[in-house]
């Protein structure tokens, strides 16, 4: 098409200089190519830039998707004293999560860029005796970490045949994250804590956040397990059956959500910002 147009330009121009000299002192006329002044055509609007989308946690395209479907996660055995062993398994977990949520994006028309998941030796300088943190997710970078200390630590309180399905389980509340921030949930989430005019409210708001997370870890958990299992038992066990948390929930509401997750067939089921106070407290 270039050629083309190059050919056509060209034999214009010789035509144009043919007539100059038949037309140098007659009054000239604006000339246009096709026939039609297109410039009269564009609509000024669209040099605009658009309105930003407008997100709405408690109405959002998310929640009226079908709950993925089961996939097969094949992950490797978990050593949990082998930085190597918990490499493998945390990219592979984050390579069955990539699959599972895969068709929920697709039908919201999302491509959003898959999160690096990696380990890190060290714990969090804000890590305390009380409370540590066992993985976190970085929006800025879509990178899940896990903290090898501190779960190697917790592991120490779980039988061994039941590490792999709780760290699936942490796994899947990451990465609930990723999701939370590739259809723009995060970024509404902070802002609203950003603007709280006080602490509870910014509490709340946090509590919704990660409340929806564990209900989207329970979906990604019944997509990646023999749903016949006690998979859900086991992580409610040792994850939610004791100690109330500001940030993330008491024990009953945490529970909840990730059962919720667990049975629902909708997303609409981790509509926690839709949520009664005393479902999220």
């Amino acid at each position: 098409m270039l050629i083309a147009a190059f050919a056509a330009a060209s034999m214009a121009l010789v035509a144009l200089i043919a007539g100059v000299v038949v037309v140098v002192n007659t009054p000239q006329q604006q000339s246009s190519p096709g026939g039609t002044d297109l410039s009269a055509l564009r609509d000024r609007e669209l040099l605009a830039r658009p309105a930003p989308a407008e997100i709405d946690l408690i109405d959002h395209p998310l929640y009226d998707m079908t709950t993925p479907p089961p996939i097969d996660c094949d992950l490797p055995d978990l050593d949990v004293e082998s930085d190597e062993s918990w490499e493998g398994f945390s990219r592979e977990a984050g390579n069955c999560l990539d699959e599972l949520w895969a068709p929920v994006m697709e039908e919201l028309r999302l491509v959003p860029a898959l999160p690096d998941v990696t380990v890190i030796g060290e714990g969090l300088d804000s890590d305390t005796e009380d409370a540590f943190t066992l993985a976190y997710y970085e929006s800025d970078v879509s990178t899940i970490t896990v903290i090898l200390p501190n779960v190697r630590e917790v592991s120490e309180f779980i039988p061994a045949d039941e590490r792999e399905v709780v760290w699936l389980a942490l796994m899947g509340h990451e990465y609930a994250h990723h999701v939370q921030n590739s259809t723009g949930i995060l970024r509404v989430s902070h802002d609203l804590r950003r603007s709280a005019g006080n602490a509870a409210d910014e509490l709340d708001t946090l509590r919704r956040t990660e409340l929806q997370a564990e209900c989207m870890a329970g979906i990604a958990l019944r997509g990646m397990v023999d749903p016949g299992s006690d998979a859900l038992d086991v992580v409610n066990r040792h994850f939610n059956d004791g100690g109330d948390l500001d940030t993330h929930g008491s024990a009953a509401s945490r529970t909840l959500w990730l059962e919720a997750g667990w049975e629902g067939e909708t997303v609409n089921g981790c509509n926690t910002y839709g949520a009664e106070p005393h479902q999220v407290g």
